[in-house]
């Protein structure tokens, strides 16, 4: 009879925790609920051929009881209560040709360029960038940080770096108000590492040399944190299945997940660098879930890995972006994070800025809102400034960017690529969680987060040629707005 009730007792002190853990559990996730009376709401718009360029409205919003949408209305839906994945930042590339342009301007832009860029309240406030390790194509020469033939790495050296892009590195990491997560990605090993002897065209890291690159990885990173430039992470390879006429190294998945896990993420750990963010991939979404599930299926890979990275690029293939691959990853990784590690558009003409070609600015905006949709943590643009050729690069690879620097002149160029990024960089901070928002129109795209001061941001994109008046309903009340052509919003509830 003691037993028994010894048994009973252990039974009903079970079955008492475990209901006061749920209830603890449940305290943790309750959310405050979304107050939507309590909301000052503004707009900003940017419009193709106008001069609005993340222009506050002036015409009130008002939130009314629920208006049910007709099928032939345009509406836009968000729910605050459902939540995703937490937003890290958003940035670009501080490559060389960006640095060497940036120092050909006066001083006076030079200021202006950094402050446009990520000053939270004057700019679009950038908290993310990303950089090479030694030469890309958008450099003006190939070169590495040893001499040709070292491999124990006694020659390494960064003083190349420090004419241009160690200075313009740091003024941003300023500019940002100290802070800035940077990460570094290798476009090729040194030629005398690699199975053609060339840094150009492709070829392959030589199996002998594994071991020297993973250490030439942390040198890298210390020599950098040695100039007070902290590194956040790094990706293993850039495009690591593209063979460029310019710096270039092939890998296939197998050859990344194990040099991964056998070399770069053990040298790292040893180093005394296990906390560096790696990523891995960073090419296009085309083989996105092939990569990540050959490399994440490996346990022994998968624990150095923060995240899959990727480009945009394979859109040249029938112009249909692959949005599709980023959200299969994430559903079968959700574990790990998911990174736009770079996007331009190529191919520079300035008639196209000068004529404010729709395309481009909303190549980033229909981008950014299906990532961030499907999962995506944080978004990174190619360089950040270029010149007025859309270079310097070495192999004449010249392309867009959101800003141009012209050398000539002086002036930069501000182009609608910029406002767009601006429209999320400047009001989606860093803490912040994508909520759930749905638009009923293929004209209409949007996305939206609420930051961790309880500011909700909605994005809305107006692909058409038409003005669109649509409904935004939250919480059972709605509002009317309008939107012109070619246009991007930004609806801030603060």
């Amino acid at each position: 009879m003691k037993n028994i009730t010894l048994v009973l007792l252990l039974i009903i002190t079970f079955f008492g925790c475990e209901q006061k853990k749920n209830v603890i559990e449940t305290v943790k996730t309750t959310k405050e609920p979304f107050n939507l009376k309590e909301k000052k709401i503004t707009v900003y718009t940017t419009a193709h051929n106008s001069d609005l360029k993340l222009s506050l409205s002036n015409a009130p919003v008002e939130f009314k009881d629920f208006k049910q949408p007709l099928e032939t209305e345009s509406a836009i839906n968000v729910n605050p209560s459902k939540q995703f994945q937490t937003f890290m930042g958003i940035g670009a590339a501080l490559t060389d040709a960006s640095a060497e342009t940036f120092y050909k301007l006066p001083k006076e832009k030079q200021d202006q360029f950094m402050e446009a860029y990520f000053s939270a309240d004057k700019g679009i406030g950038y908290t993310l960038a990303r950089t090479h390790i030694h030469s890309c194509d958008f450099s003006s020469e190939s070169y590495t940080y040893v001499e040709e033939g070292d491999a124990e790495l006694k020659t390494f050296n960064i003083e190349h770096d420090k004419t241009y892009r160690i200075p313009f590195t740091k003024k941003a990491i300023e500019a940002a108000g100290g802070t800035l997560n940077l990460y570094a990605s290798p476009w090729s090993p040194p030629a005398f590492m690699k199975t053609n002897g060339d840094m150009l065209h492709g070829g392959k890291l030589s199996p002998d040399f594994y071991q020297p690159w993973a250490n030439y990885y942390a040198k890298f990173i210390k020599a950098y944190e040695k100039e007070g430039i902290p590194i956040w992470g790094l990706t293993v390879q850039n495009e690591p299945m593209a063979v460029q006429r310019w710096e270039s190294c092939i890998y296939t998945a197998e050859d990344e997940r194990d040099f991964l896990k056998n070399y770069l993420g053990p040298t790292l750990e040893k180093e005394g660098l296990g906390d560096k963010h790696i990523i891995v991939w960073d090419h296009n979404r085309d083989l996105l879930f092939e990569r990540a599930n050959i490399i994440l299926n490996d346990p022994e890979a998968a624990k150095y890995v923060w995240g899959t990275g990727f480009h945009w690029y394979e859109d040249w293939k029938d112009g249909t972006p692959m949005y599709d691959a980023v959200k299969r990853v994430q559903e079968a990784y959700p574990d790990k994070n998911l990174i736009f590690t770079e996007g331009c558009n190529e191919k520079y003409d300035l008639v196209r800025i000068e004529n404010e070609d729709p395309k481009l600015a909303e190549r980033y905006g229909k981008s950014m809102i299906n990532d961030f949709n499907n999962g995506v943590v944080a978004w990174t643009d190619w360089n950040i400034l270029l010149d007025e050729t859309g270079g310097p690069n070495h192999v004449g690879n010249l392309c867009f960017s959101p800003v141009h620097g012209n050398t000539q002149t002086g002036e930069l160029t501000f182009t609608n690529s910029y406002y767009y990024i601006g429209h999320f960089s400047k009001f989606v901070r860093p803490g912040a969680k994508r909520i759930s928002s749905a638009s009923s129109t293929n004209n209409l795209l949007t996305t939206a987060f609420e930051n961790q001061d309880k500011s909700i941001v909605i994005v809305v994109m107006n692909i058409s040629d038409q003005m669109i008046d649509y409904s935004l309903t939250i919480q059972s009340k709605t509002a009317q707005l309008n939107t012109l052509p070619h246009t991007m919003q930004t609806i801030l509830l603060n």
